[in-house]
């Protein structure tokens, strides 16, 4: 299969449009789950910008375990109460954090870390971990990348089989 990304363009709304039909694209007709985190993880750190981790977590039944990701080595294991992915986790509800220093508890994997955003991933009403994407910069994601971010959640949770 060859695949290329193509810039986005226009307002970040059609940004994430145009991400999400790439990524429709690029998880078309396989159903294993690490690929397709992979290969999901790797379309979103290469073309949204000001970003230093993209990646998966996924939930073992415990705890949180590090799946597919770009970016510098992460932590492996993130228990339910613990972190942003932690509570995105517990609550099922997508966390966007502005400043992370200002996040009681929050897990310093990468020092360079200013901001992050972590959508739950629930299919079948089963958690099946998170999506956590980090920033250098302060206050980097809103809810136009919530949005966004949760429809290629979806995109992601509706490969599997």
């Amino acid at each position: 299969m060859s695949f290329t990304v193509t810039e986005l363009s226009g307002d970040r709304v059609r940004q994430y449009r145009e991400l999400g039909a790439q990524a429709r694209a690029l998880l078309a007709g396989e159903t294993d789950r690490v690929a397709n985190a992979a290969n999901l993880a790797s379309l979103l750190f290469h073309t949204l910008p000001d970003l230093n981790w993209a990646g998966f977590y996924f939930y073992d039944g415990t705890e949180l375990v590090v799946g597919p990701f770009q970016g510098k080595p992460a932590c492996v294991r993130i228990a339910l109460d613990r972190g942003v992915c932690g509570a995105a986790a517990r609550t099922r509800v997508t966390q966007v954090v502005p400043d992370v220093h200002a996040f009681p508890d929050h897990i310093a994997c990468d020092a360079d870390s200013r901001s992050e955003i972590v959508v739950p991933l629930i299919h079948d009403d089963h958690l099946v971990g998170v999506l956590d994407l980090d920033s250098p910069l302060p206050h980097r994601f809103d809810d136009t990348d919530r949005t966004g971010l949760e429809s290629l959640a979806e995109i992601y949770l509706e490969s599997l089989p």
